[in-house]
């Protein structure tokens, strides 16, 4: 991790899914396991933030995919019978 939240904040952004998923996971189980120094806690905390706000962010978008191409079935359908 590093001081600058805009170099963080852009690793953060190319991790695929899983890729932060996994991250996700491994943040929890220390914070869990706890051992931890205040300090390390909190960025441990913050990083689950950030990783959280990225899993959030590719559900949403396969979300907005799935709805796409559920609604596409019911427009063909519903111009296809006024001829």
């Amino acid at each position: 991790m590093t001081d600058d939240g805009t170099t963080t904040a852009a690793a953060t952004d190319t991790l695929g899914y899983e890729q932060a998923r996994d991250e996700l996971i491994e943040v929890v189980r220390r914070l869990e396991a706890g051992g931890t120094t205040l300090e390390e806690s909190l960025a441990l905390w913050e990083r689950g933030e950030e990783l959280a706000k990225v899993c959030r962010r590719w559900l949403e978008g396969a979300r907005a995919r799935l709805d796409a191409a559920l609604a596409r079935p019911a427009e063909a359908a519903d111009g296809g019978g006024t001829d």
